[in-house]
């Protein structure tokens, strides 16, 4: 067995980034961009309000009360053409462009009209609400380097750059097969030997949230004719990624079938607990990653090992996955041998403390409380046992609200 750390690098290693697509901006969400992106315009593009009020020249109202005669107005959409001359105001509104000669904004709940005679009760400094052109962002500054996972904030800073499509990463296509005679698919009427096949629906969600696009290749029966039927729709993708039949049992068929069609196995077995089956290397030029079929395997296994691999593959500097540390709400035995997860739910003290909560049982094939982790409790092999109160690292599980 090798570690996670080991299985990850040989993983990444394996997989390289795929190539570049045009697409419109609309369609950009979580996309990786290609290419650094510049400005094409500086934004704002001239001088405009922060504020509603009166555009000014400064000195006009140096001493207030100040007294201005307003000979006109300006809006977003619809500026002032001509200029303030000493003495003179225009009346403006928040995103309206400056008229030539005005420096400053003098806000409107400090004024009082009379017809166009406009007091301004307080003076202003010049700049003051004043957004020069450029105070975002200047013509042909690159904003957005290569290698950039677009987020909603980052596609509206690309709209305002004024680009309407642009070049990413092609989203890799990974293919899943689940395998075993029993599972069958949800809605089914269920017999006393079936199992709902729950694995497929995991990892396309968990796809998704990774940046790929799933290929559900069906389930494969325990027989090498069904399992070789299935794994030949995978060839054009770029990962095939399967759930069961890795371990050693006498219908576990992906390693010793697919190994006699020409897997090169990269490893086979991981010391990780749930996970130790977990396989990869390359089937006839796709790369395959086995997970073991247990529920909860998946889980482990698609935030371990399939996150980094679709992270090479759209050209990711996926680093380590982020961990933190909270306090036990309850006693650990030690560890044995393998580097444990452990589902759990964090909580968030008053004062600002995490705690974290293990689940009482850990069972691979207990999906119910899976679903109400957040987190996952990290131990390292031969870890000693933890008291209450203990800080212990914890691996969060991915967030569809944030996408990490």
């Amino acid at each position: 067995m090798i570690s996670v750390e080991e299985a990850i690098g040989k993983i990444q290693a394996r997989l390289t980034p795929l190539g570049a697509e045009k697409i419109a901006l609309s369609d950009a969400l979580g996309r990786v961009l290609v290419e650094d992106l510049m400005a094409q315009h500086a934004q704002p593009p001239v001088a405009v309000s922060a504020m509603d009020g009166y555009a000014v020249r400064a000195c006009d109202v140096a001493a207030a009360p100040a007294t201005l005669h307003q000979i006109g107005e300006s809006r977003a959409g619809q500026g002032f053409d001509g200029s303030l001359t000493a003495g003179e105001t225009v009346r403006i509104f928040t995103g309206a462009p400056l008229p030539g000669g005005a420096n400053a904004i003098v806000i409107q709940e400090v004024t009082t009209a009379a017809g166009t005679a406009i007091t301004m009760e307080e003076s202003v400094l010049e700049g003051h609400f004043v957004r020069p052109a450029g105070l975002d962002f200047e013509k042909g500054e690159i904003l957005l380097k290569a290698g950039t996972r677009l987020t909603p904030q980052a596609i509206g800073l690309v709209a305002a750059m004024n680009l309407p499509e642009l070049s990413v990463r092609k989203k890799p296509k990974i293919a899943i097969l689940a395998t075993g005679d029993e599972l069958v698919l949800p809605g089914t009427p269920l017999a006393p030997e079936s199992n709902v096949n729950s694995n497929s629906f995991t990892l396309a969600a968990l796809i998704r949230l990774f940046g790929g696009e799933p290929m559900d290749i069906g389930i494969a029966r325990d027989s090498r004719e069904s399992l070789l039927a299935l794994v030949a729709k995978a060839a054009e993708a770029d990962l095939l990624v399967t759930s069961g039949g890795a371990s050693v049992g006498d219908h576990d068929l992906v390693r010793s079938v697919l190994g006699e069609e020409g897997l090169a196995l990269d490893f086979w077995g991981v010391a990780a607990r749930p996970g130790k089956p977990t396989l990869f290397g390359l089937l006839n030029g796709t790369p395959l990653l086995g997970l073991p079929g247990n529920p909860v395997s998946v889980v482990v296994g698609g935030l371990l090992f399939l996150r980094p691999a679709i992270a090479s593959l759209l050209g990711l500097k996926e680093q380590a996955q982020p961990r933190e540390t909270a306090r036990l709400t309850a006693p650990m035995e030690k560890n044995g041998p393998r580097e444990a997860y452990l589902r759990a739910k964090t909580l968030r003290e008053p004062d600002g403390t995490c705690r974290v909560a293990p689940f009482p049982s850990q069972d691979s094939a207990m999906l119910a409380q899976t679903a109400h982790a957040d987190c996952l409790v990290l131990r390292p092999p031969h870890a000693a046992a933890a008291a209450i109160g203990d800080r212990v690292p914890i691996l969060r599980l991915p967030d569809f609200a944030t996408g990490s």
